[in-house]
């Protein structure tokens, strides 16, 4: 099996600078704001976070393609960075601090690009969590410094705590009727929203999460952490990996469940 560790520590170096550029300008007054044609915002720091990353990476892998949400993609071969710079930049402009640097790198194989290693650091929270493929996922401050991640063991419905990030998508996709009957029959339903449930179901802390429209940077480096830390990423559709463009993330013991209940329609 390849060993990731150094594309991981690599991986960890781009977060050190993307927190950096980011923290400096978390809550900033003067901080600029501007709509995509997608209508979501995009602020000055998400800019300049991937511009960083992107610079370095430039450096230290100039073979490496790289996809990044607010530049697209540069290059071609077998392996490439996918970058989220902020992850939750609606809450970041309000000056909520879940917000995070999705730092991803994929390699060609069977089926197409899979994730092998994958860095998520929320400097607001104090929290950072990566993973690396045959090499489990662990979160701390440092590799040094780290605890490993482990998803939950429950097994039913009726105890499980499910995360999800808003209603209005599972409405505009008709698959609202479904999303509700899993929130009645489970222990507890929160709205964590963005990479945080995913890290949490990394983590044991919550067992089943789920999104209905999601893009490859958003859940590329979320995906290599659930698994590793033996969970199930999956789409809805119940693809293995990040490229559905949508998500469910499970301790694995639900997950067909989880699937049955988003997968009802009106």
């Amino acid at each position: 099996m390849p060993d990731y560790r150094d594309d991981l520590r690599l991986a960890h170096v781009l977060a050190d600078a993307a927190d950096a550029a980011t923290t400096a300008r978390f809550k900033a007054l003067d901080l600029k704001v501007e709509t995509k044609p997608d209508m979501t915002p995009v602020s000055e720091a998400d800019k300049a976070a991937e511009e960083l990353i992107r610079g370095q990476l430039q450096r230290a892998r100039p073979r490496d393609a790289i996809l990044g949400e607010e530049y697209g993609v540069e290059g071609t071969g077998p392996r490439r960075w996918v970058i989220d710079p902020i992850d939750g930049t609606k809450n970041y402009v309000r000056g909520v601090p879940v917000w995070a640097t999705l730092i991803s790198l994929m390699e060609a194989g069977e089926g197409g690009y899979q994730p092998v290693v994958g860095v998520v650091s929320a400097p607001a929270l104090g929290r950072r969590w990566w993973a690396a493929k045959g090499h489990g996922a662990f979160t701390g401050r440092s590799l040094s410094a780290a605890t490993r991640l482990h998803v939950s063991a429950v097994s039913r419905l009726s105890d499980a705590s499910f995360a999800y990030s808003s209603l209005s998508g599972w409405e505009e996709r008709g698959r609202l009727r479904g999303f509700l009957d899993l929130t009645r029959e489970v222990w507890r339903t929160r709205a964590y929203g963005d990479f945080w449930p995913y890290m949490m179901v990394a983590e044991g802390a919550v067992d089943l999460c789920a999104e209905p429209e999601l893009s490859l940077w958003d859940m590329a480096a979320n995906a290599i952490i659930v698994t590793e830390a033996g969970g199930t990423f999956t789409g809805l559709d119940g693809r293995p990996g990040p490229h559905s463009g949508n998500a469910a993330a499970s301790n694995g013991v639900l997950h067909d469940q989880l699937l049955d209940y988003l997968n009802e329609r009106y």
